[in-house]
């Protein structure tokens, strides 16, 4: 599974490596616009959006990519829930012959990898998704998923019909507050399931649960009576927030020990908020596949699960409104 990426996280310490705190990885490397008179210009059928549905930073661009309309102007194709020995794979090397794994349709690919190389031979990074790919200069325009969020937010507007180009999940007017709250909940939700789900000894994993479970309260707190995180509209915070929480009960309260409660049974209103939004929006229920999701986690013989055994539960994914 892919870890996050956004470059604002503090790497850990010596010392917290010693006590078996997970480490963050090197940012993202490739961190260029889509914009008017740019190296990248906004054009119908020039990008390619690649992703897993397992991984919840690419869930953010699937959001995005329906809410603003951007399905007949950027392709998407969907690769493996799980990880391959060589990263990332299309249907061509997919083992396990998942439902909705696709092939690459540009240049029949077997692995994500191998874009990565095209766009750059001698790439040492990661080979991580989302991944949007220019078929002009055949390159990567960009594999961060906060920043993908904003180029589909505002780069294409001028080719969408107007209701699609007035929505805006980053208006001017909320912006501090938005960047507010996306930078704690990052650090300690996003990125805290990931600290508390990788930590491999039992002081790092107890220090790295409490502030996860500390701002879920928060954000419980935050949502009562309201319906949306920041100004009483949707905006990019209820989008970078979901792609984790509908993720919280199927995966990490049980793979990664995020155990102190459920989102079901221990926070209404995260729960509430949760529910409206995949059952009402469908920009939010067509991204998110609960098989791909556990496939992708548990369906991976690491330490934490050498078996590779993905659990039937929780039933049912997640709850009607």
């Amino acid at each position: 599974m892919s870890a996050p990426s956004n470059a604002s996280q503090t790497p850990s310490t010596d010392t917290a490596a010693a006590k078996g705190a997970w480490k963050h990885p090197a940012p993202s490397s490739f961190r260029s616009f889509i914009e008017k008179g740019g190296q990248f210009p906004p054009e119908k059928d020039r990008y390619h959006l690649y992703v897993s549905k397992s991984c919840p930073w690419a869930g953010r661009t699937m959001i995005v990519r329906h809410l603003k309309g951007l399905e007949s102007l950027i392709g998407l194709t969907i690769l493996t829930p799980y990880m391959t020995e060589l990263g990332w794979a299309f249907k061509k090397a997919d083992e396990r012959h998942i439902d909705g794994v696709e092939e690459d349709p540009l240049y029949g690919s077997s692995h994500l990898r191998e874009l990565y190389f095209k766009a750059n031979p001698s790439y040492e990074g990661r080979f991580t998704v989302p991944a949007l790919w220019d078929k002009k200069t055949e390159t990567i325009v960009n594999n961060e998923s906060s920043e993908i969020i904003r180029i589909f937010n505002n780069a294409f507007n001028d080719l969408l019909p107007e209701d699609k180009a007035t929505l805006d999940l980053y208006p001017e007017e909320l912006r501090a507050d938005i960047d507010g709250v996306n930078e704690w909940v990052f650090s300690t939700v996003n990125a805290g399931v990931y600290k508390v789900g990788f930590s491999t000894g039992q002081l790092g994993y107890e220090e790295a649960i409490k502030p996860l479970f500390a701002s879920l309260d928060r954000l419980e707190g935050l949502l009562k009576d309201k319906e949306y995180l920041v100004g009483g509209r949707l905006t990019e915070a209820d989008v970078r927030l979901f792609t984790t929480l509908v993720r919280f009960d199927p995966v990490y309260h049980g793979h990664f020990k995020c155990n102190i409660g459920s989102i079901r049974h221990n926070y209404p209103n995260l729960n509430e908020w949760m529910k409206r939004l995949y059952w009402q929006n469908p920009s939010f229920n067509t991204s998110t596949d609960f098989h791909h999701f556990k496939t992708g986690y548990y369906g991976q013989k690491v330490c934490s699960n050498s078996t590779g055994i993905v659990p039937v539960g929780p039933i049912p994914s997640i709850e009607p409104l």
